[in-house]
């Protein structure tokens, strides 16, 4: 069946999501994972260092895509305010953002979706001490929060495309089951196929898996390289 363009949910179904924060939600992939689940009617604040920038951004996004569900603040609001809490920042300036969200965090989903990544060369898997991104900021949280890992292998051009549905799939891993599977029913309001892939020393390798699909584009000079599990159950 060909794909349809996504349009906005009606409001009965923005206030049965959860709101969705974005913090680094300024960005390039954060402005794409906003809009992505905006327009399936996920209530979105985009966190910023600044929070007059974060408003501004949310205006910018609802005004390109006739919305109304986008709010912007500072990222330590932003975290507070929200049910799930997606870290859309570089692993190189990650810590102190965590530091200022520490409070913010508390009995929430956070999703880290950096990879582990060379800084020198981004076709290189370089794997941090703690095993990964993701250990190490539930490390920081503790039990503070339920840190997954998510969208590691899914490009900004393939969530902003148009079509309904999206041929790449995301992967999830982390401690907890029950924030996996909320992550999961996130995605799916997206259009957006998403696995559940186990515990969280299996982030290692959902985020160098990125490296591969970087690689891929340089050497095939394509854009958003993705995955597609077979012979798993869809819809």
């Amino acid at each position: 069946m060909p794909n349809h363009p996504i349009t906005q949910s009606p409001n009965s179904l923005i206030t049965q999501s959860p709101i969705l924060s974005i913090i680094g939600g300024t960005g390039k992939q954060g402005t794409a994972l906003a809009a992505r689940f905006a327009k399936a009617g996920v209530p979105i604040i985009l966190g910023s260092r600044d929070a007059p920038r974060g408003a501004d951004a949310a205006n910018v996004l609802n005004a390109r895509l006739n919305l109304q569900n986008v709010s912007g603040t500072s990222n330590r609001d932003a975290a507070k305010q929200g049910d799930i809490v997606l870290l859309s920042v570089p692993y190189d300036g990650m810590q102190p953002i965590l530091e200022d969200l520490y409070d913010a965090v508390e009995n929430k989903i956070v999703i880290n979706i950096a990879s582990s990544l060379d800084p020198e060369k981004k076709t290189r898997a370089k794997i941090p001490a703690e095993g990964s991104i993701t250990s190490q900021v539930q490390n920081f949280f503790g039990e503070r929060a339920r840190v997954v890992a998510a969208f590691q292998n899914i490009s900004p051009e393939k969530l902003e495309s148009e079509d309904a549905n999206i041929d790449s799939d995301v992967l999830v891993c982390g401690g907890d089951k029950d924030a996996r599977e909320k992550v999961i029913a996130l995605c799916k309001q997206a259009g957006i196929d998403a696995f559940d892939v186990g515990v969280l020393a299996n982030a290692v390798a959902v985020e160098t898996l990125t490296a591969v699909l970087i690689a891929v584009n340089v050497k095939y000079k394509v854009k958003g390289a993705g995955i597609r599990l077979t012979s798993v159950p869809r819809g």
